[in-house]
């Protein structure tokens, strides 16, 4: 049987999020129904993590096993062929049976973008996080860089995971300003539930003076009240995942 390792980009506004819901459409749904509908195999498509609704993914990865005899470069062009617009393969390798995209990924990096403007802008709606209030950006790069190593995340959490451990590692971040946007990156070994929406509204709050508090007090604290709000999901993206 093969393991096929699989790129996904894809648009999250209409659907539930990456997982399987029972009453809500899922970008795992849709591809499981694509590879269905060209292999005549039922499969379990594992992904590198969720995605909660309306996050969006630019390399997303996952892996699924199959009997099908597809050459692997036509692979993208068949699952793609049965897609909805706003879900596309662009990537697809043949990999070694014991490649798992969720426990295989060494390190993750995401993008959330930031719309710093007084009015909502039609172009950017699905794509980011509109924020009115003036936002000190030089102040939010500074206190950004307090991110950057292992730390315990605790207060970077929502409520509703399990998890061993809460001490990651951000090996980089960059927060730049292009003109009404605001753009944040966070790259890392791994990432809580809601981590990065947190860092983000976090960021705003201290970007309008909202939290005094310097990020590396709140980060040393592992209070989530401490932190500032979550973001909203449509200004996320999964960028890369890295193997």
């Amino acid at each position: 049987m093969r393991n096929i390792m699989v790129t996904i980009e894809y648009k999250g506004t209409n659907y539930c999020g990456w997982q399987v819901q029972n009453d809500r459409l899922s970008i795992q749904e849709c591809i499981e129904n694509a590879i269905h509908k060209i292999t005549n195999e039922k499969v379990n498509i594992t992904s590198s993590g969720r995605t909660d609704a309306g996050v969006h993914a630019l390399g997303q990865v996952a892996n699924f096993h199959t009997n099908s005899s597809i050459p692997i470069e036509k692979i993208p062009g068949a699952i793609n062929s049965k897609l909805p617009d706003d879900i596309s393969i662009i990537d697809a390798k043949e990999v070694e049976s014991h490649f798992h995209a969720r426990y295989s990924a060494k390190k993750k990096r995401y993008r959330y973008v930031i719309l710093n403007s007084k009015y909502k802008r039609p172009i950017h709606n699905d794509f980011s996080y509109l924020v009115k209030y003036k936002l000190n950006t030089d102040k939010m790069i500074q206190e950004s860089k307090y991110l950057i190593g292992e730390h315990d995340f605790r207060g970077f959490m929502s409520t509703g995971s399990s998890v061993k451990t809460t001490v990651r590692t951000i090996y980089d971040i960059s927060l730049k300003k292009e003109e009404d946007l605001i753009i944040l990156e966070v790259e890392g070994n791994g990432f809580l539930y809601n981590m990065v929406r947190i860092i983000a509204g976090t960021l705003v709050d201290i970007g309008r003076g909202k939290i005094n508090m310097s990020l590396k007090d709140i980060i040393e604290s592992k209070d989530r009240n401490n932190a500032g709000h979550t973001a909203e999901g449509k200004g996320l993206f999964l960028k890369k995942v890295y193997y």
